[in-house]
């Protein structure tokens, strides 16, 4: 097997719900050794969401996969020895708790850095680390209304959320890529250091056009359902067999293609109501009405069939089964299997094909799967473990 980039990093991480497993799960598929600690009985309360995947929760066994799973009370003091121990050869902590958590249990970047140099610690939190917000509970809906996304998303009668943790994931994506940044900057360094990951701000970067769009108080863009708000047409239409059909255009050249060779009506091209983006996003309505009058009378297969000969950008409209079932996904071989508390499941392998390593794809744990052999690479004894038990802290 060849080596990972991340093999003999190990990441421990306080962790729950999405954004923080999202961040170390993806440490872990670059082979990090990630250690999730968890709470004693329940564990990650992600764990209890639903019961889709025979049995398991959705979001945990999405997020969850490769790593061990620890058990400890923080609250115990004998349990926070168990953490600090474990902390002596980390190269990462991550964290999710509530606001200042951390730092009340003495696991704060300013209480580590001293004595672990060279440990970066990631905190991830909904408002950042500092501001009037800091202390707010920030959930993925509430962050996904203070960005603004909300205001762009849905239809002009209502606004919309995003049907994924979209908060979340962002900010995941932002902690991932900045331990990735700061474990190479460990490397000229030598140091550690602090990453402050704000949901708030992880989203508010992926609001960028949005924002610029409505500069200095301009209009933004309205709500507009799956249409796009300012290039037209951009967006789903049904065909005659029910289907939806999604396409979009991006210039004049292709807008004479789609004239020509879908709508069969090259005069449209040069028709003043649509000569240009500007004149067909004003007069939408009325090419919409003349766009579903001629797929009104071909099958979804037959205006896909006339996109493509175009060579107008077009996709059907998937569900979550035509996902699983994606022809694509199949033919590059995609899909593996991995462990879990309810057997082996499929799992689609991270984006991006390397040809110098294989992803990690190791089992989703059971609570404390792992605790026992922790402790005992501890080097803690049977006495020592019966104890941790006896009391709880484990």
């Amino acid at each position: 097997m060849t080596t990972r980039p991340l093999d003999g990093i190990t990441v421990i991480s306080l962790e729950h719900a999405i954004a923080a497993p999202f961040c170390t799960r993806q440490l872990a598929d670059l082979g990090a050794r990630v250690i999730k600690i968890e709470r004693p009985g329940a564990g990650d309360f992600a764990r209890a969401y639903d019961q889709r995947v025979n049995g398991e929760a959705s979001h945990f066994v999405w997020v969850n996969r490769s790593k061990e799973s620890l058990t400890l009370d923080l609250k115990q003091p004998a349990a926070l020895q168990v953490l600090q121990q474990l902390l002596q050869d980390a190269d990462v902590l991550v964290q999710n708790l509530a606001p200042g958590a951390a730092a009340r249990m003495g696991l704060g970047y300013e209480q580590l850095k001293d004595s672990h140099p060279k440990l970066v610690v990631c905190d991830i939190s909904g408002y950042g680390e500092d501001g009037p917000y800091r202390d707010k509970k920030a959930y993925d809906l509430l962050i996904q209304s203070e960005a603004g996304f909300l205001s762009v998303t849905g239809t002009p009668d209502e606004p919309c959320k995003a049907g994924n943790s979209v908060a979340d994931i962002a900010a995941g994506m932002y902690a991932y890529t900045s331990v990735l940044a700061a474990l190479l900057q460990r490397g000229k360094t030598g140091r550690g250091g602090h990453i402050d990951v704000s949901m708030l701000e992880a989203l508010g970067e992926w609001m960028g056009y949005p924002m610029y769009y409505a500069y200095q108080g301009a209009t933004p863009p309205p709500r507009s359902a799956a249409a796009h708000a300012t290039i037209y047409p951009y967006g789903p239409f049904k065909a005659g067999d029910g289907g939806t059909v999604m396409l979009g255009l991006q210039n004049e050249r292709e807008w004479k293609l789609f004239c020509e060779h879908v709508l069969l009506a090259p005069e449209l091209a040069v028709d003043p109501r649509f000569d240009s983006n500007a004149r067909r996003n004003q007069h939408r309505d009325t090419l919409k009405a003349l766009i579903l009058d001629t797929f009104g009378a071909l099958s979804s297969a037959e205006v896909l069939a006339r996109l493509d000969q175009a060579q107008i950008a077009n996709a059907r409209m998937n569900d979550m089964a035509g996902l699983w079932a994606h022809p694509q996904l199949q033919a590059r071989e995609r899909w593996r299997q991995v462990g879990s508390p309810a057997g082996p499941i499929p799992a689609l392998l991270p984006p991006g094909r390397h040809s110098s390593f294989d992803y990690r794809m190791d089992p989703v744990p059971t609570v404390g799967q792992h605790t026992e052999a922790i402790l005992r690479a501890l080097g803690r004894s049977d006495a020592d473990i019966a104890a941790l038990r006896a009391q709880g802290a484990v």
